[in-house]
């Protein structure tokens, strides 16, 4: 039981970037169709996704489930192996962002402040999914760097020879 548990709350390590951005893709639609189709309860949603995916990567999350079972595969783009550490960081952020946002929205009916905040999510997710530019793991390698982070957490973080994988490794649990 304990060791079901421990598999069900573990974030992968390494991630699939091409599932990521992908997972990154998914945010930038739910949350740009909550604000032009003003669908308050999507808030729940989106920040429900994030919390499910910083404790269990795509385990728990519905988004995550899709783009790692049915959308990555059937995409003949090769698998992009990347540190897990900094997703889950990442992941995070927008948890800290989408949940005050679904209380705003849900809670206490503050759009004007709540949708602004999704605009931020918006604008991060778009440049993971689009440009492969994850907001969160660059504030984490900052972390690492000024030493808020322990280099133990990542060491594959800091060590690029360790970010080379041989052709014939097995791959990896996909998050996003």
């Amino acid at each position: 039981m304990a060791d079901t548990l421990r598999r069900f709350f573990a974030f992968p390590n390494p991630v699939n970037e091409v599932s990521a951005r992908l997972v990154a893709g998914g945010v930038v639609l739910m949350s740009t169709a909550t604000i032009v189709f003003d669908q308050r309860w999507l808030t729940a949603v989106i920040a429900y996704g994030f919390v499910a995916r910083v404790l269990t990567g795509p385990t728990a999350s519905p988004l995550g489930q899709f783009v790692t079972r049915i959308v990555t595969p059937r995409l003949p783009a090769k698998a992009k192996l990347v540190p897990g550490p900094p997703k889950r960081f990442a992941q995070g952020i927008g948890a800290a962002v989408s949940v005050p946002t679904a209380v705003l929205a849900l809670g206490f009916g503050l759009t004007d402040v709540a949708y602004p905040l999704l605009g931020l999510l918006i604008v991060a997710a778009t440049l993971e999914s689009v440009f492969a530019i994850c907001l969160g793991c660059t504030i984490f390698a900052w972390l690492m760097r000024v030493g808020a982070i322990p280099e133990s957490v990542c060491v594959e973080c800091n060590n690029i020879w360790l970010r080379t994988r041989l052709p014939d490794a097995e791959p990896a649990v996909e998050a996003g």
